[in-house]
């Protein structure tokens, strides 16, 4: 599933193309997530002006509006001039004068959806409830602390909920917890702390340097030039069960937290 360095990275190779930009058409294909909301015409004749990223959502301003992007669970989206006709998973296209963004997403959990702003019910309905930003400057250690002493649920659960810190999804969850030396069955509020800072820091580390990696292609993510991501052949615990630990050499240990899977160190890693 595209994580905050997935979007991030495809933010970063679409965006100077695509801004400036007047859009042409809009075409609609199979039914996405949610509806677009408008009739796909009245994006017709409106300007990118930019491309920004909340949490896993990349929105675009348009000089009228703002067009909110998911890639859901399996989707990524491309922009290129001369792309060819649409496939069977293209849901949508956005033809421009600078190029054609396309939504490809095998699973259809993605969405594309207008608002007028971002104070937009439909906006508010979707970012409102969103935490701050890990690589922001507002991801605050001391509050992270408050909150999390507020959770008594597992801290895995805590970070893929993103209501206290958004875009930490399963694979970097499981990196960061590693990186902090801490179970992720560990108690939120029972972490002191010295390791809620520690882990700040390595939330901050591993997304950081997953951006710089391009992301992880799992399956099928590429960025919106179609270039794949490797931060997952530097992975230190996530789909490395019955494998060594690359620190201390003991067996990295699965489990499903949440119907999701979470891999970790027992050595390294302490309640």
């Amino acid at each position: 599933m595209p994580e905050l360095p997935e979007v991030e990275v495809t933010r970063l190779s679409l965006a100077a193309g695509i801004s400036g930009a007047t859009i042409l058409s809009a075409t609609l294909g199979k039914p996405l997530r949610w509806p677009l909301g408008v009739e796909p015409g009245r994006l017709t004749g409106q300007r990118v002006l930019a491309v920004r990223r909340r949490g896993k959502y990349l929105l675009f301003d348009l000089s009228a509006g703002l067009l909110l992007v998911h890639l859901g669970m399996s989707g990524s989206v491309g922009f290129a001039s001369g792309l060819a006709e649409a496939g069977k998973h293209d849901h949508f296209d956005l033809q421009t004068s600078q190029g054609t963004l396309r939504l490809n997403d095998p699973r259809r959990f993605g969405a594309v959806v207008f608002a007028s702003s971002e104070a937009d019910p439909v906006a508010v309905k979707l970012l409102g409830r969103l935490g701050v930003e890990p690589l922001g400057e507002d991801f605050d250690a001391v509050v992270f602390y408050q909150g999390l002493q507020q959770r008594k649920t597992a801290i895995k659960q805590v970070l893929l909920a993103g209501e206290l810190v958004v875009g930490v999804g399963n694979i970097y969850a499981s990196e960061a917890l590693f990186l902090a030396a801490i179970r992720p069955t560990t108690r939120a509020n029972r972490l002191s702390r010295p390791r809620v800072l520690r882990l700040q820091a390595a939330i901050r580390q591993v997304l950081a340097r997953a951006v710089e990696k391009g992301g992880s292609t799992l399956r099928d993510f590429s960025n919106a030039q179609g270039e794949s991501g490797h931060f997952q052949l530097e992975a230190m615990v996530y789909a490395r069960q019955g494998q060594a630990c690359r620190q201390c050499g003991t067996a990295i240990k699965s489990l499903r937290q949440g119907q999701r899977s979470t891999f970790f160190c027992p050595q390294c890693q302490k309640p």
